[in-house]
């Protein structure tokens, strides 16, 4: 993958490993233009059209009038399992190298530069069986970019300088993910699979295994390209505001000239697991504190089966988390605090079938145990579970979602589709993932017959660990054992097989509501409620967020805590009781902030008030239970404790808002006020906070005026709030001071990163609106000069990261071999020479970075979640104003070259706060040293 420094990079951290692959899609021969339409939600009115070109490609074009992005996505069919045995890791450089460099466009940042400065993101990623290339960008700006990306698969140069600068960057990447406990515990159980399985090899490659040989690296490269990259196994998808007709001819003359290299799908005959590796143990050392144990059962690929779901079927039953479930049992013992299930590792043959257990230092102690309740559920199954009326209800509430799906980022949709079209009939390349088209109890009954003790590989990874043997990459201790027969042990009590789900919504009629932006319907003292009536989505969906503020929250470290713990709690009790109402579509969540606690409710507006007010009176009276509070506290302590092995970026930038973000209290001092804390504690801390309460709240989506004020007031009215807004600290951004101090993480990893924090003068329209196009201006070339060019990480990223509504520009480079020193120094290079590029900015090179970020600005949301979170995050600032997102880019529209060059050379005069890190650096005590920071001005003074 290329480095995430953008939106749909980090979107598609969670989809690299494809869950989603079934049957080989096969169309008619006819080469010409042909129309069939995929089964399309009643919510979906766009158009579609799919093409088999001559070569063979095979193109679905989506035209969607509201689109206010266009997107393009390319998947083939090709993965790290095709890798040669000599060259692991040479299908994922194919990846990397395709960017750096056509015969049109032979410069290697041609691709990226365009992109950028026409609005867009791009990425790509190399799973197993599949790599995936994606962009998004401006409307008008569409063919251009498909000229260049479509040059991707004609005639990529492999400029051997870059072949060689590339192989580093693959290695960088590598070497920052070497402390990522996931990878590291995946490479250990693949050494408990078959060993000639290809997904059992290394994928991600290095500069070990990136070498040449009696043939250069280029020359492996070029031949893995004409041998594995044809049109045949090739699949586009387009996506535009443009009619059908216009998006062909985009795509029909750019396309063609792709290879028809006659290639198919290689297939994977060589088993997943044989008899000779099971039943096993597998113990894995983990860098976290974290513990958890997978039961894993060799499965066929549910890929085969997508249109009657029975691994998802099981998966629904094993992975309940309410009343009798076995997640509740565990967590009643207090050895668990989360259970999920589901395949993984499907090759088109193969799968296995997974149940992973979130286990306490406790349940470690009782894996035999926790493994007898296991196959006491699936004997359950066996003997109780096949009934048609259970795979009736999940066919029913799939259904449900597929009648009312929305839409979502068009680059994600892109991506999703090409894949999907890889894998699926045309016809289901929207319907695939909630199609089901009847009970089949004699094919469960085959996947039961495979989830058996003998079948079993089970895998505990843990601190505790002290491994045999090390994994040859990511160096994970592990100890690999053969079983000949499992221990004896017990099910625990209480396990039964979930009942009707009495939250499945009825009335899901769509009433024809509209407005423009939220209203307050209550402006009282204590309570405000603001509300937007929406029917755009067509979905009876309604979001409600109540934000229960108090003073108290931020008063101490130990109040910050304790926040923590009560939203912690909240839902934590109510995980059981409430799960089939998230199975049927109606979703809740509390979160602790800096002024209090936040409810959250997404769902069905039918039956929604009924959750809504079932949780405000277990918020008020419900029993905070001795191992309630046990499994929270654990929880939030195992995740502070974690926070040093999180990824070094992530640190940096949380450095960075611990800095300049008030009221707040560091991860460290909560970490140091949560140990002394117990279950009284929490109680009492309930009584003061729900005492002193002011409340915010705002409901959007498909709902009267009448309907919210109502279900609104009932909230407020249970939470007896008495305070008013002006008794709530306001969040407030902090000023870089003229001497600034170095800040430095704590951290345990072994990478170098720099960090440099430009920022704004106050928080005017006119600032956010000048370092907004900045930033937009120095993403492109800073990520090519010092990760392209000068190679100095994977991780480099720059641009505008705004605090709260206080502008700044954030770069960012995280290196394995490079110091923090070099590091700077290349920094402060690059922005020397950007002073020319910005001194000689005129209007005409200004104007499309300008666009861009306005066109940004004016997008509509794609989805009524993502709406409902930019309205609710308005009420962050001092002053809301439902309108800000269109005045600032009426503000950007009005800019021109003189305005930026003036707000760079203020920029450049103005001390950056430097966050830096190395193995050697010793952590910061941030808030002492942040302590005279002040508040940055709203406005110039």
């Amino acid at each position: 993958m290329l480095s995430s420094r953008s939106r749909a990079g980090r979107w598609l951290l969670g989809m690299c490993l494809f869950l989603l692959a079934v049957s080989q899609t096969v169309y008619a021969s006819d080469p010409v233009a042909k129309v069939v339409d995929p089964i399309a939600s009643p919510n979906d009115s766009r158009d579609y059209r799919a093409l088999t070109l001559d070569n063979g490609l095979e193109i679905l074009l989506v035209s969607d009038p509201e689109a206010d992005e266009a997107a393009a996505a390319m998947n083939v069919d090709v993965g790290s399992s095709d890798d040669p045995d000599a060259t692991p890791g040479l299908a994922h450089f194919l990846e990397h190298m395709l960017f750096l460099g056509t015969d049109r466009y032979p410069e290697a940042d041609a691709y990226q530069n365009f992109i950028s400065a026409h609005g867009g993101d791009h990425n790509a990623f190399t799973a197993s069986r599949d790599t995936n290339y994606y962009f998004d960008i401006e409307p008008t700006a569409l063919p251009e970019a498909l000229d260049r990306f479509s040059r991707f698969f004609v005639a990529p140069r492999f400029n051997p300088e870059y072949v060689e600068r590339e192989r580093n960057a693959v290695h960088s990447e590598y070497q920052a993910r070497l402390r990522d406990d996931g990878r590291r515990i995946n490479e250990a159980t693949d050494r408990a699979l078959n060993p000639e399985h290809p997904a059992t090899r290394f994928a991600v490659g290095s500069l070990e295994t990136l070498q040449g040989g009696e043939r250069s690296l280029r020359e492996k490269l070029i031949d893995f390209y004409e041998s594995h990259y044809g049109a045949n196994v090739m699949h586009l998808t387009v996506i535009g505001p443009q009619s059908l007709d216009t998006l062909e001819s985009m795509v029909r003359d750019r396309f063609a000239e792709i290879p028809d290299r006659g290639l198919t799908r290689t297939p994977i005959e060589t088993p997943l697991v044989t008899d000779a590796e099971l039943p096993a143990r597998l113990a894995v050392k983990s860098l976290s504190r974290d513990r958890e144990v997978r039961f894993l059962f060799p499965i066929p690929d549910p890929q085969q089966d997508y249109r009657t779901k029975p691994a998802e079927y099981l998966a629904n039953l094993l992975g309940h988390e309410g009343e009798g479930s076995l997640l509740a049992a565990l967590r009643r013992e207090g050895w668990a605090d989360g259970l999920s299930a589901g395949t993984t590792n499907g090759d088109g043959r193969h799968a296995l079938f997974a149940v992973s257990i979130s286990l306490t230092p406790e349940g470690a102690k009782h894996l035999s145990r926790i493994q007898a309740s296991l196959f006491d559920q699936i004997e359950r199954i066996r003997e109780q579970g096949l009934q048609a009326w259970r795979y009736d209800e999940q066919a029913r509430l799939n259904e449900q979602a597929f009648r009312f799906q929305q839409r979502g980022e068009p680059i994600e949709q892109a991506s999703q589709l090409a894949m999907r079209l890889a894998h699926v009939p045309l016809e289901d390349v929207q319907y695939a993932p909630y199609r089901m088209d009847g009970f089949d109890a004699a094919r469960i009954r085959d996947y039961l017959a495979d989830m058996t003790p003998a079948h079993l590989l089970r895998v505990y990874s843990g601190p505790d660990v002290e491994g045999e043997t090390t994994s040859p990459y990511f160096d994970a201790p592990y100890t690999l054992s053969r079983v000949e027969t499992w221990p004896e042990a017990s099910a625990l009590d209480g396990l039964e097989l979930p009942s009707r789900n009495p939250f499945i919504a009825e009335d899901l009629e769509v009433h024809a509501l509209s407005g423009d932006r939220p209203q307050a319907i209550v402006d009282a003292p204590s309570v405000e409620l603001w509300h937007l009536a929406n029917d755009r989505f067509g979905t009876p969906r309604v979001e409600w967020r109540f934000s229960l503020q108090s003073p108290d929250t931020s008063a101490s470290a130990r109040n910050a805590a304790l926040t923590r713990l009560l939203a912690g709690w909240i839902t934590d009790s109510l995980n059981a009781r409430f799960y089939p109402a998230r199975l049927a579509g109606q979703s809740f969540d509390a979160y602790a902030h800096a002024r209090g606690i936040t409810l959250t409710f997404s769902g069905w507006r039918d039956r929604q008030s009924r959750l809504m007010n079932d949780v405000v009176e277990r918020l008020k009276r419900g029993d905070i239970s001795e191992a309630s509070f046990s499994r929270v506290k654990y929880r939030l302590s195992q995740q502070w404790r974690n926070a040093a092995q999180a990824p070094l970026h992530q640190q940096m930038y949380r450095s960075l808002g611990e800095a300049l973000l008030r009221p707040q209290w560091s991860t460290s001092a909560m970490l140091d006020a949560l140990s002394s804390l117990d279950v009284e504690d929490l109680r009492d801390y309930r009584a003061t906070f729900l005492g002193d309460l002011y409340v915010q709240a705002m409901a959007v989506g498909n709902l009267s005026d009448e309907l919210a004020r109502r279900e609104g007031l009932q909230i407020a009215n249970a939470l007896a709030p008495r305070l008013h807004a002006e008794d709530i600290p306001p969040l407030a951004p902090l000023a870089i001071p003229e001497t600034p101090p170095t800040l430095h993480p704590r951290s345990t990893r072994n990478d170098a990163a720099v960090l440099r924090y430009l920022q704004g003068p106050d928080r005017s329209l006119e600032s956010q609106a000048r370092l907004a196009v900045i930033g937009k201006l120095i993403e492109a070339p800073f990520y090519t000069r010092l990760r392209t060019e000068e190679q100095l990480g994977y991780i480099v990223t720059a641009g505008y990261s705004p605090i709260l509504d206080a502008p700044g520009l954030a770069m960012l480079v995280q290196s394995p071999d490079t110091g923090k020193q070099r590091i700077a120094q290349r920094m402060e290079a690059f922005l020397e020479d950007f002073d020319a590029r910005m001194a000689s900015l005129d209007d005409s090179a200004l104007a499309p970075y300008r666009a861009a970020v306005s066109s940004r600005l004016r997008e509509r949301d794609n989805s009524l979640g993502e709406l409902t979170d930019r309205l609710w995050q308005t009420l962050a600032f001092a002053e809301p104003d439902f309108a800000r997102r269109d005045k600032l880019a009426d503000t950007v529209d009005a800019l021109d070259a003189e305005a930026v060059r003036q707000a760079w050379q203020r920029l450049r005069r103005s001390p950056p706060l430097t966050v830096n890190y190395d193995a050697r650096t010793t952590a910061s005590d941030i808030p002492s040293l942040v302590d005279t920071f002040r508040p940055l001005p709203a406005t110039r003074d």
